[in-house]
């Protein structure tokens, strides 16, 4: 569903600025910016038949109509940037008009010749546009809704960033110092000139003498042990924050100038 959006400038410079404060704060809006010189384009535009007077008038006097077709969700931001972009008073200006004296409904019988507005499904914000006047007929009535903004916070899920932890393998060289043991077996033979004696008795016998050369060799043997520990864990909690934004409501003000009736007495 889509709105249709009317504000008044005054020059085509304010509305241009104002289209561009608008692309730049809401995005995805795109309007139409009519002043004097194309003032006769107007009954193309979805206006409301009542009000096309005044917009030509406005027009005639060097000032220039924003008009744009925006989707239900970005009406109330539209408005916004359009009031805060210098969007003038529609109703105050056709008061001051007709004291100058100036004639909506001549205005607006010349300009039927030229084609009509159409009026369906059109919404016209009251910051950027004052509303027109409407005679009630005997036997209709018109309807003014109360609006009141109500604020809705709701909660999203968001990333805030990402912890990994990764296991691998670094090999580093290390050096050990051993000390091994060898024992070695040496046969020298000497040259020696004596008697036989005593202690050579069993010298014609056989012998045998064994020696065994024993050496030590390094064993290199590995073993794991745990010397730290990395703990990933996750935890949360939860913060009241509080949402400061405000919210906007229609009030109706009702004048009643009606003069009291006298009643006949007997």
């Amino acid at each position: 569903m889509t709105r249709t959006v009317t504000a008044l400038f005054d020059s085509v410079t304010t509305a241009e600025r104002a289209a561009h404060e608008l692309a730049t704060r809401v995005g995805g809006v795109r309007g139409t910016i009519v002043g004097a010189q194309d003032a006769d384009s107007l009954a193309t535009l979805r206006l409301p038949q009542q009000d096309m007077a005044g917009l030509r008038e406005h027009a005639r006097r060097g000032g220039a109509v924003f008009h744009a077709e925006v989707p239900d969700e970005k009406f109330v931001a539209v408005c916004d940037v359009l009031e805060s972009a210098g969007a003038q008073d529609f109703e105050a200006q056709e008061t001051q008009w007709r004291t100058e004296g100036w004639n909506a409904d001549h205005s607006a019988a010349g300009s039927a010749a030229t084609g009509s507005a159409a009026t369906g499904g059109t919404a016209t914000a009251a910051a950027a546009m004052g509303a027109a006047t409407r005679p009630i007929s005997t036997g209709t009535e018109e309807h003014i809704p109360v609006v009141e903004e109500q604020l809705v916070v709701g909660k999203r899920e968001t990333e805030h960033g990402r912890v990994r932890v990764r296991s691998y393998v670094v090999e580093t060289p290390v050096q050990e110092q051993v000390t091994l043991h060898e024992e070695h077996v040496r046969v020298e033979r000497r040259p020696v000139d004596r008697a036989l004696g005593s202690a050579d008795e069993d010298a014609f016998q056989e012998r045998i003498i064994e020696a065994t050369e024993t050496a030590e060799e390094a064993v290199v043997d590995k073993q794991a042990r745990v010397v730290e520990e990395v703990v990933v864990r996750k935890e949360a909690d939860d913060r009241t924050r509080t949402i400061s934004d405000t919210v906007r409501r229609t009030e109706v003000e009702i004048e009643d100038d009606r003069k009291p009736t006298p009643r006949n007495r007997r």
